[in-house]
């Protein structure tokens, strides 16, 4: 039986829509813990980290990257988090939040990996950089910036850059890129599987052929899980929400199919915005997601 830990990370100024800070504890609240009791005896849950939001460091467009200041320190105090919990020999699970938070989820578990693989299981590429980035928002350039391209107080969070090799990366779900991000992204050995190649060849196959990629080269690989990665006429709770998504039970499959592989060692979910919920679907399904995760590793 492993040990998990949970921490959340209540941040929305890595995007434009306020209500994924709440995302941590909606997930709780629903029941997140009792449900991880059914699986392991060994929780801790951290509570979240403090987001220290200064009117000062709300930039409107500095740099062509909004909110700099206050992404940084909470995905720095992320970073110090999650390694404490990976020294400690716990599975860390990180609550989101925004997809800006990866950046410190990363810098905190790929220092005790020599070869940490990434599974970024998401509607998006995030791989956008200040110059090329439509928008400013840092939810979209956390995966460049944890391959070392991008703003260098982001690609140097946690006091080291190049978290994550490029080979070392799955993209599942992809279907909205911009056009530099786009060039960005295919320009790397980056293995990609569009929601038209999960359509075609079934979501079990992709996560087969994932994992046989990543496994025989990988120390350790983390699952990031943006909850947009849905179809939104089943999960709605997302600020970017793009048709053609994944359906719910084949994205409960893929938690499954990982789950018996057991080589997820990190995971964190986000993008959960109760604001923008109906009914609390996108929670529950959250939850869903993260107990067919966990389940079957914990108890074989």
């Amino acid at each position: 039986m492993k040990k998990i830990a949970i921490v959340g990370v209540p941040m929305w100024l890595g995007q434009n829509h306020f209500g994924t800070s709440l995302g941590p504890d909606a997930i709780r609240a629903a029941g997140l813990v009792e449900n991880l009791h059914k699986i392991s005896d060994d929780i801790v849950d951290v509570g979240n980290i403090a987001i220290d939001i200064k009117k000062d460091q709300l930039e409107s467009n500095s740099a062509n990257i909004k909110n700099l200041a206050t992404v940084r320190n909470g995905i720095e105090q992320l970073a110090q988090t999650v390694s404490q919990m990976v020294s400690e020999g716990r599975f860390p699970l990180v609550l989101g939040g925004d997809h800006s938070i990866a950046i410190g989820t990363l810098a905190g578990i790929a220092q005790h990996y020599h070869t940490l693989g990434v599974i970024w299981y998401d509607a998006h590429a995030d791989s956008n950089t200040a110059e090329v980035s439509p928008s400013g928002n840092i939810h979209g350039m956390s995966l460049s910036a944890s391959l070392g391209i991008g703003h260098p107080d982001l690609v140097q969070t946690g006091g080291y850059q190049n978290k994550i090799r490029p080979e070392n990366v799955v993209l599942i779900g992809v279907r909205d890129m911009d056009p530099a991000e786009k060039k960005i992204v295919y320009d790397m050995p980056i293995k990609i599987f569009t929601s038209e190649d999960v359509k075609e060849r079934g979501i079990s196959k992709v996560i087969d052929e994932a994992i046989s990629y990543l496994a025989p080269k990988c120390d350790g690989i983390h699952l990031s899980f943006d909850l947009d990665v849905g179809d939104p006429t089943e999960i709605c709770g997302v600020g970017t929400p793009v048709e053609g998504g994944i359906h719910f039970y084949e994205n409960l499959e893929a938690m499954r199919k990982l789950s018996h592989y057991n080589v997820i060692t990190s995971a964190e979910f986000v993008e959960v915005n109760p604001v923008l919920d109906e009914d609390g679907k996108t929670v529950e399904a959250t939850l869903d997601f993260i107990q067919a995760l966990l389940s079957d590793e914990f108890t074989n």
